[in-house]
């Protein structure tokens, strides 16, 4: 009987080839033991062996029907513990590489939330009058945070509904921690901007004045998506120069100014949608995560559509493309040995309230 995991050191220096082949055997042994759920963003090695692909809220979807044992998430480490919350108390969620993580995510912490709640406080009743909105891209405590605050989680296809529910409870929202999402979902609902002021954690009540903080209707996280930050409205204006009847899309995630200059903006399954169903010949710029365009690139060459990264400077989301087929082969092979490694759990109190957020965002949308 195995008493000891595999460690790592006997795959870090395989070559892709080898993992490959080790991936794929591994897989046959284990059957429909495990399912492996991938995310759009992550790199084409390990992204071709997802049994099933999608963004935040297709892949929360996908879990709720799963019959495998071992769910091994091909993403960062809030999507596998999304997964804990939301699957069966027999299936194990296992993350491939736990340095896999999310920058933006980082960017707000519960001890940061809970501060603001004490801040926010001191001008205002937070329980009577405020719905905190976290985005999925955050970690599992503070969507528990929102489990006991009357709040709720949004990913980027639902945030719309989501702020239009918030708005049906209470007078205003403190959406954390993406600025940029909150603020364009915010101005295409016709929220002035003005009203939608920066909350700063880092500063006595966020940075703002007592009358900014009760004139407000979202305050807005200081956080973003640092790939998604990189794009500019040059970047825009010298694709349409060479491309007059070129197309741009963007994930809201991306600067305002970006969504205001882009013919359409939405989430990751919407481009995915959007470019695939547009017509032949047609030539795209897109503002969201580097694999996923190269991927998509590829894909569409055979209808002679042009599908182009926003930002020259070439550059991929390093924490989400941290999963390797190194790591996923170790992965597997451990679970064939019966000792599966890296088991993400989130705790029982957390799960509970957590899940209560995940269960209303999936109701309303």
């Amino acid at each position: 009987m195995n008493t000891a995991a595999i460690k790592f050191d006997a795959f870090e220096n395989l070559k892709n080839q080898d993992c490959q082949q080790r991936i794929l055997k591994a897989r046959k042994v284990l059957g429909d033991e495990i399912v492996i759920l991938g995310h759009h963003y992550q790199n084409e090695e390990v992204y071709r062996h997802a049994d099933l692909a999608g963004d935040s809220l297709k892949l929360a979807k996908y879990v709720e029907n799963l019959e495998a044992k071992y769910i091994i998430f091909l993403g960062v480490h809030f999507m596998a513990e999304v997964a804990n919350i939301l699957s069966r108390q027999d299936q194990i969620t296992v993350l491939p590489d736990l340095s896999a993580g999310c920058s933006m995510a980082d960017m707000a912490n519960l001890a940061k939330v809970e501060r603001s709640y004490r801040e926010l406080n001191k001008v205002l009743d937070f329980d009577s009058e405020i719905t905190p909105i976290t985005y999925i891209n955050s970690a599992a405590d503070l969507k528990a945070f929102c489990g006991e605050h009357e709040g709720i989680v949004c990913t980027s296809t639902n945030a719309p509904k989501i702020l239009d529910w918030a708005f049906n409870q209470k007078e205003k929202v403190l959406f954390f921690p993406d600025q940029n999402l909150g603020r364009w979902t915010g101005y295409k609902m016709g929220i002035p901007l003005d009203l939608m002021p920066i909350w700063d954690p880092d500063l006595p009540l966020g940075g703002l004045t007592e009358d900014e903080i009760k004139k407000a209707k979202v305050l807005l996280w200081k956080g973003h998506c640092a790939v998604h930050q990189m794009f500019r409205l040059e970047h825009i204006q010298h694709f349409k120069k060479n491309h007059p009847d070129g197309f741009v899309i963007s994930h809201p995630e991306s600067p305002f100014e970006v969504c205001l200059n882009s013919d359409l903006v939405g989430s990751t399954e919407f481009i995915l949608n959007t470019i695939k169903e547009a017509d032949p010949n047609t030539k795209w710029l897109v503002g969201t995560e580097l694999n996923l365009v190269n991927r998509l690139a590829n894909e569409m060459k055979a209808e002679g559509k042009l599908v182009q990264f926003m930002s020259h400077v070439v550059c991929e989301c390093s924490t989400m493309a941290r999963i390797d087929p190194q790591h996923l082969a170790w992965t597997l092979e451990n679970i064939i040995n019966g000792i599966p490694v890296n088991v993400i759990t989130v705790p029982k109190n957390e799960a509970k309230f957590a899940k209560l957020t995940l269960d209303k965002m999936l109701e309303v949308s």
